[in-house]
């Protein structure tokens, strides 16, 4: 069985080992059919995703010389498998994949299954959020993004990278793990200014560290960014946190303040 890693630069392992994929074109070309994980792609939409606004004088036969050199790649790497694992459709190029082969698609998977945790098992989320989160190598294919399906793509699972950080930092956070998760909170909050979400978990963590100045100069900043960036006034759910620590509300040293989102 083939592995297949996108978070980070494109990465196929075999049983032997890494397979290099050679050439920009072909990179995008595996790139495109994998973000699709398992659905057709039309070939109008590689072309597109490959040759942009330079498409070449005879796009079909293009096109074909690269899929013939992907499947040749392939069987090269899985000599013993019975069905191709590119192969055409009416709706266009369908590259198969199995459970576990997709890095993107397993990573996927950890964070809805932690959806339905995190509320009853905070322990089991942190954990299973961590292990997802180590997936991660880098941008998701290494900042070689192509053209419009793989930009949304990264778009997509990096939404999902952050919501998994979130529920990460609240079952930390519901657990006590206020003072491990501080400095990654900090970076988070610094990275992504604009996320309520992390300047509510960090703000938290900073009182319950017995640090209330930081923590509402935290908010203050939060504020004025809003303002400058979007003009607008920090949610009601952010304002309830700084009302909280302005007031020493027992409820923040609990978990009544750190509900699942």
């Amino acid at each position: 069985m083939l592995r297949f890693s996108i978070l980070g630069a494109l990465q196929i392992r075999t049983a032997l080992g890494p397979a290099e994929i050679s050439g920009d074109l072909q990179r995008t070309l595996i790139q495109t059919l994998l973000v699709s994980e398992g659905q057709p792609v039309s070939g109008e939409g590689l072309v597109d995703e490959m040759w942009g606004e330079t498409v070449p004088d005879n796009q079909a036969n293009a096109l074909q010389a690269h899929i013939s050199r992907l499947r040749r790649k392939l069987r090269s790497l899985e000599p013993d498998r019975r069905a191709p694992r590119l192969t055409i459709h009416p709706s266009g190029y369908r590259f198969a994949l199995h459970e576990g082969e997709l890095d993107a698609a397993e990573f996927t998977k950890a964070v809805r299954q932690a959806e339905t945790t995190t509320a009853v098992d905070p322990a089991a989320t942190a954990r299973l959020l961590g292990e997802a989160l180590a997936m991660w190598r880098g941008p998701v294919f290494g900042g070689f993004p192509g053209g419009t399906l793989c930009q949304l793509a990264s778009a997509r699972y990096q939404e999902h990278r952050m919501r998994a950080m979130e529920l990460r930092f609240g079952a930390e956070l519901r657990l006590g793990n206020h003072a491990v998760i501080l400095a990654e909170l900090h970076e988070a909050h610094t990275s992504h200014p604009l996320r309520e979400h992390f300047c509510e978990q960090l703000m938290v963590a900073l009182y319950r560290s017995g640090r209330q100045a930081d923590a509402l100069q935290v908010y203050r900043h939060m504020w004025q960014h809003l303002d400058d960036e979007l003009g607008i006034e920090p949610s009601p759910a952010l304002r309830r946190v700084e009302h909280a620590i302005l007031s020493h509300d027992p409820a923040l040293a609990g978990a009544a303040m750190l509900q699942p989102i």
